[in-house]
Order: C-alpha cells, then structure tokens, then sequence
C-alpha cells in the first residue's frame, strides 16, 4: 500500500486562495455565452536586494515569503536563509514588489555577479551574463538511497490534493514533499515550474522541515535549473512527471542526486545514480 499523508495537510477539496484565481466569462465560436471560467492568476513581482532591483518574476501571488527565501537560495545569491534579514512585501494589483534586506557579505557576492535578470514563469536563465553562472560550480550531495518503490506507488493521484489551484484552474505547476517516511508534507503551487519549486524549498525552510531522506516532486519538465535548485537546497532526491533532459541528468550523476523520471503509464526511471554494468 502507498504511504499515507501525515496530519494537517491541507483537504483535497480545498478552493484556491482568492488571489490566486479569478472567475471570468467566454463564449465559443458562436457566440453563445457560457458559465464564467476561474483561471489561475499572474502578477509581476519586482525583487530588490538591499535596494537594489534584481529581478521581475511573474508569479502566482499566494506563498510569496517562501517565493522569495526559495528563489534566493535556488539561484544562488545567498548561502543560508541566515542571510536574510527581513523581507517587505508591497505593491497592489498586477504590479507587487518585495524589498529584501540580505547580509553584506551576500550582498557583496551578488553585485559582483553583475546579474540584471528579467524573469518569466517560463525561463530560468534569462539575463545571465556569462556562462560560469549559467553552469556554476556546485557542491556534490553525499548521496542518499532511493526511495521505496512503494513510495511512488499511485503518486500521480495522491498528488492531487497538493494542488488545489490546478484541479480547479489548471495552468499551474505543482512541487511536493515527501519526508523520510514516504509521507506528503506539503506542495506548493505557481504559474511557472521554477517558481513553484522555489516557493517548496522556501516552505521548508521557513517552516524549518529537515530534507534528509525526503524527496521534491515536480509536475514539470526536469531541465538543468531545477537540478541546480535542489543542489543549492540540499535535497537529494528528485522525482520528475516529465522527461529530464540529457544536461539535467548529467550533473545529477555528477552531483550524486537521485533523479527519477514517473511516466504516465510506466514504471519508475531510475536516471541517477547510472546503472553499473554488470561484468
């Protein structure tokens, strides 16, 4: 049997945040009126770091402080959520901004990286300047077991009830925990794939849940900058629904990261750690 989920997670039946979504009118081709429609919803989030603007992200606007303690370690511009000393949330509207105040050290780092990003729900690079960000030198995990092939038994339908947004929307991307015991703790939702894991590893963190023995799933397609998010976070175990691409599977075997690749009517890819040939 599938593990079960721990206590207090959220229902599978719950309605997404209000700003989250919002109800609107169509028609069809001919011209016939139709029951209004919720669609997710997107908002431009100006970052600044210490005063400085970093980047604009579109975002979905719900869980935004574990946006933006996940997007910070995720790409690199601090070490340790220490790091962060305050994080003001402003703007109203389409257009929010989040002022963030970080260490100087940090801060240091982050000016010399000369990074302007210009970021989209759809891109995870856009505006990196040089090819040492684009492929940074990254610490290797110590290597972790796989999960049970228990754990992923009928994962598909249990992840539903982490993502209340896409059942009733759909339009958004979905990451989830699983703890040392093979149980969902939490998911995370957002209109762009980076974005929803950003605002998981934030969730953890903020919510201080230890990722040893765990695992981050991910509704999307698995290319290299989320195989960098979850280095960056420690998490050493990622589990795909989407093909990962060949670049995302190389640094997972350089880097000692468990990838697994779900499909939809198969069974469990293991891509990392490679299959030893047998003499």
């Amino acid at each position: 049997m599938p593990p079960k989920k721990t206590e207090g997670t959220a229902p599978a039946k719950s309605l997404p945040a209000p700003a989250a979504s919002q109800s609107y009118s169509f028609s069809n081709l001919e011209g016939d009126a139709s029951e209004p429609n919720l669609l997710a919803e997107e908002v431009a989030l100006a970052i600044a770091y210490n005063g400085i603007s970093q980047a604009v992200m579109l975002v979905t606007p719900t869980d935004l402080e574990d946006f933006i303690v996940g997007f910070s370690i995720g790409s690199g511009i601090i070490e340790s959520p220490d790091e962060i000393y305050d994080i003001k949330l402003g703007g109203c509207g389409s257009a929010q901004t989040a002022e963030v105040e970080i260490a100087s050290r940090a801060f240091w780092n982050l000016k010399t990286q000369r990074r302007q990003l210009a970021g989209t729900s759809g891109c995870g690079l856009c505006g990196v300047e040089a090819v040492e960000q684009a492929l940074p030198e990254l610490n290797v995990l110590p290597g972790a077991p796989l999960p049970p092939a228990e754990w992923l038994t009928g994962l598909r339908e249990r992840m539903n009830e982490f993502q209340p947004l896409g059942a009733y929307c759909g339009a958004v991307h979905a990451a989830i925990f699983m703890n040392e015991r093979g149980e969902m703790l939490m998911g995370r939702e957002d209109i762009g794939r980076h974005n929803a894991l950003d605002k998981l590893i934030g969730a953890l963190i903020r919510q201080n849940i230890p990722s040893t023995g765990g695992l981050a799933i991910v509704t999307s397609r698995c290319s290299l900058e989320l195989i960098q998010k979850v280095l960056r976070a420690g998490i050493q175990t990622l589990v795909s629904l989407s093909s990962p691409t060949g670049l995302a599977v190389q640094w997972a075997r350089r880097h000692n990261l468990n990838l697994i690749h779900l499909p939809k009517h198969s069974a469990p890819r293991v891509f990392s750690p490679a299959l030893e040939s047998k003499a």
